[in-house]
């Protein structure tokens, strides 16, 4: 286990739970492990989230739409695990999306990920129309549980199928749910809900008590 950067989450009476630190790999993990992540806010010192409302998806209530279902079997994208994780990350920084004027994912965000990457704690998936990357997704392993940063499309439903691949592959290592910190509208409408904080820390040791191995060095 890393070393313990932060106080137990569970007493914090606000979603921030931490303020300031460095991005270095061992507090990123110690972080993801514990239920905290980062999210940066223009001109205050780094903040460390924990929410009191945690969403998460569940494979098993993943919503699968007809359109989706036909892309599915018609295989439209090559999907990889853990080819371009930089350029995931880089491309989840600058695609534009509804309502955001900006991105929390910053050059010191980028290189942060890029590092736990590096270190076999971060991973991404891929979805290519030839050796164009059209799509990803990308977030960290909390020690046997999974927790989804961000993820982008050019081509439409390329961030869906590369997330129900990436929903395949952490089934078929015995996960049933993911992490994705905030609920979005995208998101909801995909089948996420919200767990209390306390009851998201309980699920996410649970997890982590069964020892498994989601990413298996080749």
């Amino acid at each position: 286990m890393p070393p313990r950067f932060f106080p137990d989450p569970r007493s914090a009476p606000s979603d921030i739970v931490a303020i300031g630190g460095e991005l270095d790999w061992l507090v990123l993990l110690d972080a993801y492990r514990h239920g905290i992540f980062p999210w940066p806010i223009e001109k205050i010192p780094l903040t460390w989230f924990s929410p009191k409302r945690r969403a998460i998806v569940r494979f098993a209530d993943l919503h699968v739409g007809r359109s989706l279902q036909r892309q599915r079997r018609r295989q439209p994208f090559r999907l990889t695990i853990d080819r371009a994780f930089r350029q995931v990350i880089e491309a989840c920084s600058v695609v534009p999306r509804p309502g955001q004027d900006g991105t929390w994912i910053t050059r010191e965000i980028i290189e942060a990920y890029c590092d736990l990457h590096d270190r076999g704690h971060a991973h991404s998936v891929e979805a290519w129309d030839g050796d164009r990357l059209v799509g990803g997704i990308y977030g960290v392993d909390a020690g046997g549980a999974f927790g989804g940063e961000s993820m982008f499309f050019i081509e439409p439903d390329a961030s869906k199928l590369a997330l129900l691949h990436l929903a395949d592959h952490l089934s078929a290592r015995g996960l049933s749910w993911m992490d994705i910190q905030v609920m979005t509208p995208h998101m909801k409408s995909l089948g996420a809900r919200t767990l209390a904080r306390a009851a998201f820390l309980d699920l996410l040791e649970k997890e982590q008590s069964v020892g498994r191995t989601l990413f298996p060095k080749d």
